[in-house]
């Protein structure tokens, strides 16, 4: 079982940066991905951006405003946001995908709000 220690996010004003960031407890022999989902209200989850040995990936809304990148702890991963804008306003889920199955932090608030 994987568990996840999200922190970060919070309030920003529109064109503001925020961070989140994700480390998990114990990563799995062999590849895997590690990236974040976001939801905002009335929405369905969708991908923000992915991390995997052999790909980057960032959903077309976010390009060139987000940036993931992995910790010292290969279990760990950071979304720096920037150029926030009000329909990012999400609850942000770190995952982690393995060759079984994929495991889910519990969600972290991030609200763009002048």
């Amino acid at each position: 079982q994987v568990h996840f220690a999200q922190s970060g996010g919070g309030l920003a004003q529109p064109g503001g940066s925020l961070r989140v960031d994700c480390r998990a407890s114990t990563v799995p022999n062999g590849e895997f991905e590690m990236g974040w989902y976001r939801q905002a209200p009335g929405k369905q989850r969708e991908l923000v951006a992915a991390l995997s040995p052999k790909n980057t990936d960032y959903a077309d809304a976010v390009k060139g405003r987000f940036t993931i990148s992995r910790g010292n702890f290969q279990g760990s991963v950071h979304l720096q946001m920037d150029d926030l804008q009000p329909n990012d306003t999400a609850v942000y889920y770190c995952y982690m995908k393995t060759m079984s199955r994929t495991y889910w932090g519990q969600g972290t608030q991030v609200t763009v709000s002048s």
